[in-house]
Order: structure tokens, then sequence, then C-alpha cells
């Protein structure tokens, strides 16, 4: 396995797919990558050479990925939530951000359902 920014991508996947599996590279910023390193796409990683993955991983070094891009994207969250606005508020309460109904849906943001017993008389 190739080790790129502390992970081990896949190596009988094609190239563009394989870089998919650091975090802060999609498919678009993966063939820019491999473009700029002047390897081939459709090149699998075992087909590499050092050379290669040396260049890659150069590439890579000047993007934001990993744990340096995950802190970051915390950071941001907590900054919302620190200064009290709507998304801030939003994450703080697990809801959703962007103005999706919570009557019937987003179970996904509010997690299991949890019921609630009719008030007896």
């Amino acid at each position: 396995m190739a080790r790129i920014a502390g992970i081990d991508i896949p190596r009988n996947k094609r190239g563009v797919i394989a870089l998919t599996y650091v975090y802060g590279i999609g498919h678009s910023r993966a063939s820019d990558i491999l473009s700029k390193a002047a390897v081939s796409e459709d090149k699998r990683v075992q087909e590499w050479s050092d050379e290669e993955i040396t260049k890659i991983r150069e590439i890579i070094s000047e993007i934001r990925v990993e744990g340096e891009l995950r802190s970051e994207v915390q950071m941001n969250i907590k900054r919302l939530m620190d200064i009290g606005c709507q998304r801030g508020i939003r994450h703080r309460l697990g809801l959703p951000l962007r103005g999706q109904r919570t009557k019937n849906n987003s179970r996904t943001r509010k997690g299991k359902r949890k019921t609630v017993a009719n008030k007896k008389k």
C-alpha cells in the first residue's frame, strides 16, 4: 500500500479513486493532482513508480487535508456556536441547519425517536 498524508491508499484501485480515500480530496481534486504530477488517471496505484509517488506527496503537502482540515472545520463550527448565530444554535441543539423541516424528517440529525407519553387525566 502507498502511504499518502498518513493514509494507506488501496493498491488495486485506479489512482483517481484511491486518492479520494484521503479526507479533503474529492474526484476533481484527485484528477488535478494526478495531472500536475504527470501520472495517468487510469494507472493503478501498484503501478506507480517511487518518483510518481513522491511527486504526488509533494503536491498533496501543499493542500490542507486530513487532520489539519478536520480541525479547521471543527473550529469553524465552534466559532458559529460561540457567537450564537442561527447556524451555531442549530449545531448546539443537534438540529438541521439549512432550513429543512423537522416535524416529519431529519432523523439523521435528531437521532433515534424518543417516545413521549400522553398526559394522564
